[in-house]
């Protein structure tokens, strides 16, 4: 037959553990509730004061693939965005959403195409906004290191129009995630490699949506510490990327524009006739629209400018030192030259700058 034995009588020791664990799981929960305390305000309040700053951008696009709408982040209360260079803002009209439904027409003040970083600017005043660091506070992101107080496993809220499913006064989409690592960004787009080689976080959430590039990426205090980056696949595997751009390179490309002011649009002048870029030897991708960037997509051999080391896959940024950011910015800022100008162009290859001489300007009408 089967007996239950009796349970024990509790020992002193036993009695003395179970006290121990009883203490120090209160302190636990003291510390959490004081922490909760100390930051002052509730998850929902946080992304709430965030969504605030976080627009809604609409302009070019409106097919698969190249969807009409992203987002930005207000960083000045005079209306100044920033946001992702796409093809979203090739368009002579890009329409900006408040958190609150107010309508604003966009203007592109400049881009930086080696962060892939755009700048914008709407006529609004008192706009609540972030507070990007001084280049002196900003610090490069080190692989694996804490930036700003920002370290993998930081705890982190991905604010953007994903999807394009918030519509006027709609809050934007929030999502909740981790910072996995700080890593180089080794990506691609199709054929051609990311300019940026620079640390990115990557996220655990996935924020490699259409219209989530350009949202904000803020930590559980409700502080920005980077801007969601584009859709792009990793060069090892071929698989989507969830990252963001820390705030100090987001910071370092806000100013770097500023600083470049509407040159580095290179608007058109009226009357003047684009160059044409084959007489150099050098074939750029198709431009879909305006803005398209000028990537290399080819360099005709025997040419001057396969003589100076040009390749596919480069990234025209500036012509004679002045900035272009698309295609149309290239062909004015040759046409402006004189016939047998030296010609000088820098391009990003691999991630580093390279500057290549193309000897004089030939003549409209020549051979390359």
């Amino acid at each position: 037959m089967r007996t239950c034995a009796m349970p024990e009588t509790p020992t002193r020791g036993a009695s003395l553990l179970a006290f121990v664990v009883t203490a120090v799981i209160g302190a636990v929960g003291a510390v959490a509730l004081l922490g909760a305390v100390a930051r002052g305000a509730t998850p929902e309040e946080t992304i709430a004061g965030g969504a605030r700053r976080v627009v809604k951008l609409y302009g070019a696009g409106g097919v698969r693939g190249l969807e009409a709408y992203q987002t930005g982040i207000l960083v000045s209360p005079q209306g100044h965005i920033v946001t992702v260079l796409s093809t979203v803002l090739d368009s002579d009209g890009i329409d900006c959403v408040l958190d609150d439904g107010r309508r604003y027409p966009a203007t592109l003040l400049g881009a930086d195409p080696r962060r892939e970083l755009a700048v914008l600017s709407i006529a609004g005043e008192d706009l609540p906004c972030y507070e990007l660091p001084t280049l002196d506070e900003a610090a490069p992101a080190q692989a694996g290191a804490a930036v700003g107080g920002v370290s993998p496993g930081t705890r982190v809220f991905a604010l953007s129009n994903l999807f394009g499913v918030a519509v006027g006064d709609e809050r934007v989409s929030a999502q909740h995630g981790v910072i996995s690592s700080i890593v180089p960004l080794e990506a691609r787009r199709g054929a051609h490699e990311a300019p940026y080689r620079g640390n990115v976080y990557i996220l655990d959430c996935t924020t490699s949506n259409p219209g989530s590039a350009g949202g904000a990426l803020i930590d559980w205090r409700g502080r920005l510490v980077g801007m969601l980056g584009k859709e792009l696949r990793a060069t090892a595997t071929g698989v989507w990327l969830n990252y963001a751009l820390p705030v100090d390179e987001v910071a370092r490309g806000y100013r770097s524009v500023l600083g470049a002011g509407v040159d580095a649009l290179a608007t058109p002048e009226p009357d003047g006739l684009p160059y044409d870029v084959a007489l150099l030897g050098i074939v750029l991708v198709p431009d879909l629209l305006d803005k398209t960037p000028p990537f290399v997509e080819s360099i005709r051999d025997g040419s001057v400018s396969a003589g100076a080391g040009l390749r596919a896959d480069d990234l025209l940024v500036a012509v004679n030192g002045r900035s272009v950011a698309s295609r149309s910015a290239v062909q004015q800022r040759l046409a402006a030259l004189a016939d047998g100008d030296p010609v000088q162009v820098t391009v990003i290859r691999d991630g580093g700058i390279v500057e290549c001489d193309l000897g004089p300007k030939p003549r409209a009408g020549g051979k390359p």
